[in-house]
């Protein structure tokens, strides 16, 4: 049976669609999911990513463990500092992909993959060393994200934080009815946004609150599948999809979250990867011959099969159909042609820059 995050009753007063992921019930969309795709580009969305898994890491030690075990450079973190990051293998391939929040230098916060809590659970606690307590907090904790352009805005009216202060990937704490609530200024959208951490027995309280907050502004509640189609316009990797066990950071364009010379696992291999150069690259491509691109379709590249599409469908804000896909290195170049084949029919595509969609500024 799948689980039910503290917001359950919410989402079906609001007109939620329920569907099972990653063995949640969650919503996949309210009214519509384009016209929550639209609100939080162009004023906010409200969606409970309860489902992620957080975990946390104390003691002396914390911070070289932690250095360890997630290949971007946490030494590089001040205070109230969020960091995406990724868990490797010894072989460079990626167990997950993370958010570390440092509170100080002996308390970290992770935020993990709903799908792969227990793995990354069970992995991190089999590399533990010296004075560290590692604790699996995720049913302490629900998680909202308001996301768009009048986030802040909304979120402002009901704490006492002064979020205008607050820079991209940096957190802080703020009493929400009573509650101590960790805020952070992230997201998974492009958008300007923020995320919520408190316990569940304020999710709904604060659920309403925001709404009370966003009445007039355009607010809406948004499902998974708006949550999908924002992150796939920003070509944000999905684990499980786009990035997986059988993928590298390099190869997936998140070398810029791999700090050599920390010492994290897999950094080894990841260098001879390096050295030797990567076969094949996760690029963009929108379609040219009409027709949606779904994952799992073939992918022809120069006239050879080089795969299946990782992540594809139609970009409300762009009005056309995307995906992303892995093609062999020498013809993963912006303007090379593909075909993608569609129920026995190959259609052409072309490999564009990504972003597909240029987010605005905050």
């Amino acid at each position: 049976m799948a689980k039910k995050t503290a917001l359950n009753s919410i989402h079906r007063k609001y007109g939620g669609k329920m569907v099972e992921f990653a063995g949640w019930e969650l919503p996949v969309q309210y009214s519509s999911a384009l016209k929550e795709h639209l609100a939080v580009r162009e004023a906010a969305g409200v969606f409970d990513v309860s489902h992620m898994g957080q975990l946390e890491v104390q003691g002396p030690d914390a911070l070289r463990f932690v250095q360890t075990v997630t290949c971007n450079d946490v030494g590089m973190l001040s205070d109230f500092q969020a960091q995406y990051s990724a868990i490797l293998t010894p072989e460079g391939t990626i167990i997950d992909d993370i958010v570390v929040y440092r509170f100080n230098s002996e308390h970290f916060f992770i935020c993990v993959n709903a799908a792969t809590r227990e793995k990354d659970v069970s992995w991190i606690e089999s590399r533990a060393f010296g004075n560290i307590q590692i604790r699996d907090v995720s049913d302490e904790y629900v998680q909202l994200a308001i996301q768009g352009p009048k986030a802040e805005s909304i979120l402002q009216k009901i704490l006492q934080t002064d979020l205008s202060a607050m820079k991209f990937y940096w957190f802080g704490t703020s009493d929400i009815g009573g509650t101590e609530a960790v805020v952070s200024r992230t997201g998974y959208t492009g958008e300007d946004g923020f995320e919520v951490y408190l316990h569940p027995d304020k999710a709904e309280y604060l659920w309403e609150e925001l709404f009370k907050a966003g009445e007039g502004e355009g607010l809406m509640p948004a499902g998974l599948a708006a949550r999908n189609t924002l992150r796939l316009e920003m070509k944000f990797a999905l684990y499980g999809s786009d990035i997986t066990e059988d993928t590298t950071p390099l190869e997936a364009g998140l070398g810029w979250i791999v700090k050599f010379g920390t010492g994290f696992i897999g950094e080894d291999r990841l260098r001879e990867i390096k050295s030797e150069g990567i076969s094949r690259k996760l690029v963009g491509f929108e379609m040219v011959d009409a027709g949606i691109a779904r994952e799992g379709y073939p992918v022809i590249s120069e006239g050879e099969k080089s795969g299946l599409v990782t992540s594809g469908g139609y970009s409300p804000s762009l009005n056309k159909s995307i995906g992303l896909a892995y093609v062999p290195i020498d013809n993963a170049f912006p303007g090379n042609s593909l075909a993608i084949e569609i129920r026995g029919r190959r259609r052409e595509a072309k490999i564009v820059q990504t972003p597909f969609y240029k987010k605005k500024k905050f």
